[in-house]
């Protein structure tokens, strides 16, 4: 049972029939559009869109890219009584397909300026340096043949990642230029490097992007190198994040429902992440000198790590590495590239 309370019966019924939520307003100037992802409504990108003074529109995360984006965008801020056109800038949390994807064919269309993280901006340089060491990480970890190829195809070369040059560089504490709101970004890497929440404390609204979403338990380091290692990183935003609640904090996830009990759902995400640790302990305890394949395969998963293929594993893999190294138990490990 998740700590998160659902707020938008709306949201909840629609997804329960299956189908995506229609277009609906959050706040006085405030609406949530669902964007489809995937095969199934559950997945789809919760963007959303905010208007300031004067008719101006920030689009936050407008979903995928590929062909017929932007007509839907169009439709969906149609239904709000607004005019895509009038969109000045679009803000991605992170720099995930789901949410980054469609930025730039929404600025080609509009004009609109697009905004970032300076972290995740730099997704080209990330990439390239990542496909020159990928197979040198997999020997490292000791990953069997038989699995490479997915993983290659996956998550060697950052597929969910979009690189999109941005126009406008944010960082933490930054107001969005917004006229007549004060909508602050609050850096919280973890999920991605860059990656940030939006906080309207007029609004009591907190877009939490990916880093706190109702039911799934985000990936972390899914996005190039943090301020620290992805555990402590994550750890250290889940508790900036859960401090912004007061206990009247509506949340707004990319993904799923808005909520409350944003404090206890933030809180139930760091004893998962220190549940990790405790199973990379108890790896490394009962083996001698393992690799981190070894350890990933004594940890709890969704489903089982036998279970785990493509990008899923490759994450595994990397959670069981960075786990280690937040225990501070990296020397412990076997490089799976001795022989």
């Amino acid at each position: 049972m998740t700590a998160a309370v659902p707020s938008s019966a709306h949201q909840v019924e629609a997804l329960a029939r299956g189908v995506l939520p229609a277009p609906e307003r959050v706040r006085e100037r405030t609406w949530s559009l669902a964007l489809p992802w995937g095969d199934r409504p559950i997945d789809a990108t919760l963007a959303h869109l905010l208007e300031g003074d004067g008719g101006e529109l920030v689009l936050v995360d407008p979903g995928g890219g590929g062909g017929g984006a932007v007509g839907r965008l169009r439709d969906a801020v149609t239904a709000t009584g607004h005019d895509l056109a009038d969109v000045g800038l679009v803000v991605a949390t992170h720099l995930h397909a789901d949410h980054l994807g469609a930025a730039d064919a929404v600025r080609r269309a509009t004009g609109a300026r697009v905004a970032l993280h300076v972290l995740d901006a730099e997704a080209d340089r990330w990439l390239a340096g990542r496909a020159a060491t990928a197979e040198a990480e997999l020997d490292s970890w000791g990953v069997p043949q038989e699995v490479r190829p997915g993983l290659r195809s996956t998550w060697s070369v950052g597929s969910a990642v979009t690189s999109v040059v941005p126009d406008l560089l944010l960082a933490d504490g930054d107001l969005l230029p917004l006229p007549g709101r004060e909508v602050r970004c609050a850096w919280t890497p973890g999920h991605t490097a860059g990656h940030l929440c939006l906080v309207d404390p007029e609004g009591g609204l907190v877009l939490t992007g990916d880093h706190v979403l109702p039911h799934v338990n985000p990936g972390i380091g899914l996005g190039g190198p943090g301020p620290s290692d992805p555990v402590t990183d994550v750890l250290a935003s889940l508790a900036r994040v859960a401090d912004l609640d007061d206990g009247t904090v509506e949340a707004a996830p990319g993904h799923g429902h808005r909520f409350t009990g944003l404090r206890e759902r933030a809180e139930e995400l760091a004893r998962h992440r220190l549940a990790r640790d405790a199973d990379a302990a108890a790896a490394l305890d009962a083996l001698d000198r393992p690799t981190v394949w070894q350890v990933a395969g004594r940890m709890t998963w969704t489903g089982g790590f036998d279970s785990l293929a493509g990008g899923s594993l490759g994450s595994a893999l990397a959670q069981a590495a960075w786990h280690v190294a937040h225990l501070g138990r990296d020397e412990e490990l076997r490089d799976g590239a001795d022989r």
